[in-house]
């Protein structure tokens, strides 16, 4: 931790360097030792202002507060510090989470499409039905492309399906 501690209008004592080097330095727990640290003081009007900020890779966070006490200001700065800390942790873990998964999803989609594989089973009951009746339970389910059925007049299977204009339906029929 690099720790730089600025006064402004105002000799900075021993007490306060010494806190905020040991508030500033509960941060670790977040990010280990690797990090800069400003702390600027100074006195605006009756209010003390203490701001800190902190660097760590490509990171900026920042706090500024003001009150009549310095070491209330400085100890309200690490509140916000470590709330903005634990929101980007958190932000940057769900992420990694969704793309963890992603990743994952990718790898077994590619791992399992083989060129040639059945890689996926789809059931249907098959009730006996004229074509025309075929066609109207078709017609009125939206969600499927074909449906497969015994065609009362030939005791065959057949399976009715939309053809791509969206108006049209054809019907598959077995070869005698």
């Amino acid at each position: 931790m690099n720790l730089n501690i600025t006064g402004k209008d105002f000799e900075l004592t021993d007490s306060i360097k010494s806190y905020i080097t040991e508030k500033v330095g509960k941060l670790e727990k977040y990010f280990g030792s690797d990090y800069d640290a400003v702390a600027t003081l100074k006195i605006e009007g009756n209010n003390q202002v203490a701001e800190i900020r902190i660097n760590i890779a490509s990171e900026t966070f920042k706090a500024a507060t003001a009150s009549k006490d310095l070491y209330a200001s400085v100890d309200k700065d690490i509140e916000i510090l470590e709330g903005q800390i634990r929101k980007s942790k958190t932000k940057k873990d769900k992420q990694n989470m969704v793309e963890t998964i992603r990743m994952n999803n990718s790898v077994n989609s590619e791992s399992t499409e083989e060129d040639g594989e059945i890689i996926k089973t789809i059931y249907y009951s098959i009730k006996p039905l004229t074509a025309e009746d075929a066609k109207l339970v078709l017609e009125g389910d939206a969600k499927n492309k074909f449906l497969p059925f015994i065609n009362v007049e030939t005791n065959q299977v057949n399976v009715i399906y939309k053809l791509k204009d969206g108006k049209n339906f054809g019907i598959l029929e077995p070869e005698d």
